[in-house]
């Protein structure tokens, strides 16, 4: 049998992507914060005139968000939207040295009552959220400031040994961090639902062509069951949130109302109308703030068909 010429450079890949990452979390944190913000910036910059297949994708996504948006718009808006996803990077590669107190002075939450009031019910909350802003400074405020754990889920990434940093990090952050691929995450996110915990998940992009199809500014798009699933099975409160940055250096965050379970239909049909309304939730924050949505990849399903058609 011959060798896959392919499989060296993929290893070198895996090493080199890990090795970058590696040098995010060792030297970013060491360095003032001014330079680390203008480092990000110019990265974000320099990726940005690169027009890069990500860069495309992101404006191709947000032409869906601001409908009717000049070619001169859009390209503002991506521009905004690197430098938002380089400010997500720079802030989670220093936040393991931030302070429990710059922490919470970092993020300022409307509606924080929807979440602790729920948890104070003991009936179990699920915090679902788009990939807007900075997710895992939010969970950050969560374990710092509410002392409250929780539970979520992350993409098996490649190489093994960068999936295994961003569980470290995560974990460092006061997280419990399932695999997303296995099988075994809903049952351990359903436990500890029932004894009243708290659980976190992205869910503005499905991973698994299994989930629920939605109407997204527009068009369909394909969100995951799990966040409905889990609210049906455990009486769970399902609470949408949505981040974003503004000028200053404090993250904005905001928890909507709670997505109720439907009075009537079978668990399709009330899972398709609760990741709607996730769906309706998060669209309000994205359209408040496209630049701090972070979706460089397909997902609505015309796109995914338009690739699967070339191919």
């Amino acid at each position: 049998m011959s060798e896959d010429p392919a499989q060296p450079r993929n290893g070198l890949r895996d090493r080199l992507t890990d090795g970058l990452y590696g040098l995010g979390w060792g030297a970013v944190k060491k360095l003032p914060e001014p330079v680390a913000r203008a480092l990000f910036r110019t990265i974000a910059d320099q990726a940005w005139k690169r027009r890069g297949k990500s860069v495309l994708r992101l404006e191709s996504n947000l032409a869906r968000v601001v409908p009717g948006a000049s070619p001169a718009r859009l390209a503002e808006l991506s521009r905004a939207g690197m430098r938002s996803y380089m400010r997500y990077w720079m802030e989670s590669f220093r936040l393991p040295t931030w302070s429990p107190a710059r922490i919470k002075a970092s993020i300022e939450v409307t509606d924080a009552h929807r979440l602790t009031d729920g948890l104070d019910s003991g009936r179990g909350v699920i915090l679902a959220l788009p990939h807007l802003g900075n997710w895992d400074l939010a969970g950050a405020w969560v374990t710092t400031d509410l002392k409250v754990p929780f539970t979520t889920v992350a993409e098996r990434l490649k190489p093994e040994t960068l999936y295994d940093r961003f569980v470290a990090y995560r974990e460092g952050l006061g997280m419990e961090v399932l695999p997303h691929s296995g099988g075994a995450a809903f049952g351990t996110l359903a436990r500890r639902l029932r004894a009243g915990g708290l659980v976190c998940l992205v869910a503005d992009r499905d991973l698994s062509a299994s989930g629920v199809e939605v109407t997204f500014f527009g068009d369909t798009a394909r969100m995951p069951a799990g966040p409905a699933l889990l609210a049906q099975q455990t009486g769970a409160l399902l609470l949408p949130v949505t981040l974003s940055y503004d000028d200053t250096p404090v993250m904005k965050a905001r928890i909507h109302a709670p997505v109720e379970l439907p009075e009537s239909g079978d668990r399709t049909e009330k899972t398709s109308s609760m990741t709607q309304a996730l769906a309706d939730a998060f669209a309000v924050g994205i359209a408040d703030h496209p630049e701090d949505w972070h979706m460089l990849q397909r997902l609505w399903l015309a796109d995914l068909e338009t690739r699967e058609d070339r191919t």
